[in-house]
């Protein structure tokens, strides 16, 4: 793009529709809706009003106005989870049928293995809820809320090894270098808040380590979006943002006085080349500035009553636990963040799944569970989006050394699970199937790019017209191949 373009760009319909000084987007706003409709569109003081802004900066009118994306980190095991396979009991060390596996793709930590042997899971199921959701027995809390949820077991993608796998997951492509789905959402809608960040970052910290993957800011990264819709990724130990605070013997009116002089300089240049990221830099600085003061109280969690610690429990009050990452969220939502996105490792079982699974799921049992019911409680859960899932699931077979108390697992893209709830998510919805093996999808597949397209759809968003040009091309989350919106998740 040249300069003019990109200024042209910078100037976004959010933007564009709701600032005052743009009278032709006044004018459009008052002659779309007419007479009273106009008038209870605008503000007091003739600002378009939140609801209504939005609205107009998307394709349809959005079901979710907030997105907590909960992502599992190494690829849960499904079938000891959500898709329940009690055939495979009387399949127990014997080897996965060629006609099952259909020569697909294996990798290298089990291609090389003499024989595949089945490996039912050791953990018991129950049946919950309206909806008669199979559930395991690790995960009690969440059992009690899915009927509030909609599964979608499913779920399938081409990516076989963890890093493309979750760069797929996260920005809708294999390679690097694409905005991710919370850049997306900060792109098209914008900030509910002017003190804080519009797109959050929270890497959690599960309490068994045996094997964790290695995950970077290029998940939450802007990719070619401005980079003002990168993640602001906020820590658990110290500063909650790194020189959030002012360097020791710096007063505030000195760091103003500091911001006042590097806003005229990068003004200037932003006048004379015209390029988006000085404004970008512009507007960080100022964000960062106002953080000063919102940071500290969004983070003060022992001004939450007793009540909280009751329904979260006391791994909430725990520095960087997931359950403590699942409250901020809660905080960050209330005060008007766009997009939380928690990572939590370790679910990358490819041994030992009877020593390390209930330790995980118990990580995420109560806080998930709390989360909807406090959501609910406070009248954020039906504009509030919640998604749970990892970037693929596990094979039937075991990995190595087999029995009936404990076994491992390996990676598995052709079908794993996923759940969403509120924000507009269609409560006690069960889609897709799987074969008895866990292994092939026999009914309503859900590919990723549709998963996303879905996504997009209770934000707003038409997947296909919801684009950003870049090297001549109009690009978009779920890319050029085909994909659908899934009605039956939507209420």
């Amino acid at each position: 793009m040249n300069p003019v373009q990109d200024y042209l760009q910078n100037l976004t319909r959010r933007h564009f529709l709701t600032q005052g000084s743009h009278l032709l987007g006044t004018a459009t706003m008052a002659s779309l809706l007419g007479g009273g409709a106009a008038k209870s569109a605008f503000g007091a003081n003739g600002v378009l009003t939140a609801d209504t802004a939005q609205q107009l900066m998307t394709h349809h009118a959005p079901k979710a106005k907030h997105v907590i994306y909960l992502h599992m980190v190494g690829g849960p095991p499904q079938m000891d989870l959500y898709d329940y396979k009690p055939k495979m009991n009387d399949y127990y060390d014997k080897d996965l049928p060629e006609t099952i596996r259909n020569g697909q793709r294996l990798t290298t930590m089990t291609s090389g293995q003499a024989r595949f042997p089945i490996a039912p899971s050791k953990f018991k199921f129950a049946q919950h809820g309206q909806s008669g959701m199979w559930v395991t027995e690790l995960l009690p809390w969440t059992a009690k809320v899915v009927d509030d949820m909609c599964f979608i077991r499913s779920m399938n993608t081409e990516a076989i090894n963890h890093e493309p796998a979750i760069t797929y997951m996260q920005t809708g492509n294999q390679v690097t270098g694409r905005p991710c789905l919370g850049a997306w959402a900060s792109y098209g809608l914008g900030s509910l808040n002017n003190d804080l960040p519009t797109f959050v970052v929270l890497v959690a910290k599960p309490t068994n380590t045996d094997q964790v993957q290695a995950i970077s800011a290029r998940l939450w990264q802007s990719g070619y979006l401005p980079g003002e819709h990168s993640a602001t990724p906020f820590r658990s130990a110290g500063d909650p943002i790194l020189y959030i605070n002012n360097p020791p013997g710096v007063p505030t009116e000195i760091r103003r006085k500091t911001l006042d002089g590097l806003r005229q300089l990068n003004e200037q240049t932003l006048a004379q080349f015209g390029d988006p990221e000085t404004r970008t830099r512009i507007e960080q600085y100022e964000l960062a500035f106002r953080m000063q003061a919102s940071v500290p109280e969004l983070t003060n969690i022992a001004s939450e009553p007793a009540s909280t610690y009751e329904l979260y429990g006391e791994e909430a009050k725990k520095p960087g636990s997931f359950t403590n990452h699942i409250l901020l969220a809660r905080r960050m939502v209330e005060r008007g963040v766009r997009f939380v996105q928690i990572y939590l490792n370790n679910w990358d079982t490819h041994a030992n799944v009877a020593g390390r699974l209930p330790s995980q799921c118990k990580d995420v049992d109560q806080a998930c569970y709390a989360l909807i019911t406090d959501l609910k409680q406070r009248g954020l859960f039906d504009e509030t989006l919640i998604i749970w899932g990892g970037e693929f699931g596990r094979t039937i077979y075991s990995q190595g050394g087999l029995s009936k108390e404990n076994y491992g697992r390996d990676h598995h893209p052709r079908c794993f699970t996923m759940w969403m709830a509120g924000g507009g998510s269609k409560g006690g919805q069960i889609f897709g199937e799987t074969d008895d093996f866990s292994y092939n999808i026999v009914k309503d597949p859900c590919h990723i790019h549709d998963f996303h397209a879905t996504v997009l759809h209770l934000l707003g968003f038409d997947h296909e017209r919801f684009t950003f040009k870049y090297q001549g091309l109009d690009q978009r989350l779920t890319g050029v191949e085909p994909a659908h919106v899934i009605p039956q998740l939507l209420a």
